[in-house]
């Protein structure tokens, strides 16, 4: 590991607990800067209510320290909108986000068209299938941006379980994500949880970065985050353990070919290889290939479009 990256450990790795609610609170009241959080949601009614509720509870009602919950649904056929409101949250839909931009499938482009639809200075990012949710996992990746200016992005880090063992899961992160980052981005290689989907970033960072419209998002944003401010301007902090709903292993090819190309992207821009993932699926007939395509499209810069650029003036 390099030298840079051992001392970043020890100074820009922290836990949940270094930093209690109310020191968090007095530096949001000194410093003026408002939260959003953001929940992008496909067909999660079953936990997209709770994770409401408790942040509601939690951070707003019981003290101040988030300003607005966002729920951007992407399509669902569930009963995910009706849920999230009902729990507090505002509801957007995907498609009703910069309508002159037909949107496309895929994580990052909800994440992306957020940005035109909350306010707060910081913007926090929580998946919306998550078990058994704690209010650590916001107040703990926001804090440091809230009590040192010099952080721009927080990722979450913690323990992830698969079938009872502990440890086991992100197997995304292990077999594509983290050696991509150790070859390629060293710098990178102490990321616990690089691919996490909770993490929090100041708005004047997050406008300025490319969004893979896919998985690759969180890998995309890290590498993009490093360049444009710096390693000593990212950070992670332990909140615990995530529980949540874990996709079956043709799923997770099709994630990797994503993260996997929006990092020959970064590494080679213009030398394209074969947008295209081949998997096999048994069917009557012996095994039959299903083939599908990788995201390739990234969306630019927020500050790049006119809608939000008006929307600042105003």
């Amino acid at each position: 590991m390099l030298e840079e990256v051992e001392r970043w450990l020890s100074t820009r790795s922290w836990s949940a607990t270094d930093r209690p609610l109310h020191h968090i609170l007095a530096a949001k009241q000194r410093s003026g800067q408002s939260v959003s959080v953001v929940l992008p949601a496909l067909n999660e009614e079953e936990t997209v209510g709770d994770i409401v509720a408790i942040i509601r509870h939690d951070l707003m009602q019981q003290v101040p320290l988030v300003d607005e919950i966002v729920v951007v649904d992407s399509g669902s056929t569930d009963r995910t909108s009706q849920v999230a409101a009902a729990a507090g949250a505002t509801v957007v839909h995907r498609d009703a986000i910069l309508p002159r931009m037909p949107a496309v499938p895929g994580k990052g482009e909800v994440l992306w068209r957020s940005l035109l639809v909350t306010t707060g200075d910081i913007v926090c990012f929580i998946d919306a299938d998550l078990k058994e949710f704690s209010s650590d996992f916001v107040s703990g990746i926001v804090g440091p941006l809230l009590t040192d200016p010099g952080v721009d992005l927080v990722k979450g880090m913690y323990d992830r379980p698969l079938g009872g063992a502990a440890g086991q899961g992100g197997r995304v992160t292990e077999l594509m994500a983290r050696p991509l980052l150790n070859m390629h981005w060293p710098q990178l290689a102490g990321f616990v949880q690089p691919l996490g989907g909770e993490y929090a970033a100041r708005r004047s960072l997050l406008e300025q970065l490319p969004f893979p419209v896919g998985y690759g998002v969180e890998l995309g944003m890290l590498v993009d985050a490093l360049h444009l401010v710096g390693l000593d301007a990212l950070a992670q902090v332990d909140v615990g353990v995530r529980k949540h709903r874990h996709q079956d292993g043709q799923a997770l090819g099709r994630m990797s070919a994503a993260i996997y190309r929006t990092a020959q992207l970064r590494l080679a821009r213009g030398h394209l290889v074969r947008p295209a993932l081949t998997q096999f699926e048994r069917g009557e007939d012996g095994f039959e290939p299903r083939t599908y395509s990788v995201d390739t499209e990234e969306r630019p810069p927020m500050v790049e479009i006119a809608e939000y650029a008006k929307r600042k003036v105003a």
